[in-house]
């Protein structure tokens, strides 16, 4: 059975789709990033530490870390947590695109980590203070790197959205992570 190190409701959701049996383990890893460290490399850092944290508690099993990191101008942008942080997030981005790092890793004890990472760039259109309240009142993405729900009402504050997989801006790119999955040994579709 595969653990989930992580207590996302995104991505346990993501994950049931694969309809694997997992658990769900908090990995409980500081995710400050560290002086002069690029989005994306700390979303790396941060999966395979989710990851290594979890599977010293799960011997013999697959433990799945993953961790997402927006990106504005080369500086990581967190989940805003408050309505003003959230505000100030989306005024930041009106007009803009940001750049959303999702990478997630696969340990099992001693063996070599299977990882990978996906990029997406959403661009966002002009928003006005108003509107980004109604939106925040709507939806309250607190918890949300970027301060949105794709898969909700968020979808309407965009112009585009690049990708290559759909799955990856809500928290766990599912293209890539099944191809890891069966080479892992885990048998899907």
């Amino acid at each position: 059975m595969l653990v989930l190190a992580s207590t996302s409701p995104y991505r346990r959701e993501l994950l049931a789709r694969l309809q694997l049996p997992f658990e769900v383990d908090r990995p409980d890893v500081d995710e400050a990033a560290l002086p002069g460290e690029a989005p994306s490399h700390l979303a790396r850092r941060l999966a395979e530490a989710k990851a290594r944290a979890v599977s010293a508690r799960h011997p013999g099993r697959w433990v799945l870390g993953s961790d997402q990191v927006a990106e504005l101008d080369g500086q990581p942008l967190g989940k805003p947590g408050t309505q003003p942080a959230a505000q100030a997030q989306l005024l930041a981005a009106s007009g803009r695109e940001l750049h959303f790092h999702t990478a997630y890793c696969l340990v099992r004890d001693g063996l070599p980590a299977i990882a990978g990472q996906d990029l997406t760039s959403v661009v966002f259109r002009e928003l006005d203070p108003v509107e980004i309240s109604r939106y925040l009142d709507a939806e309250q993405p607190y918890d949300c790197a970027g301060s949105f729900k794709c898969e909700g009402l968020g979808i309407s504050l965009f112009r585009a959205i690049r990708s290559t997989d759909p799955t990856a801006l809500v928290g766990l790119p599912l293209i890539a992570l099944s191809q890891s999955l069966r080479e892992a040994g885990f048998v899907l579709p």
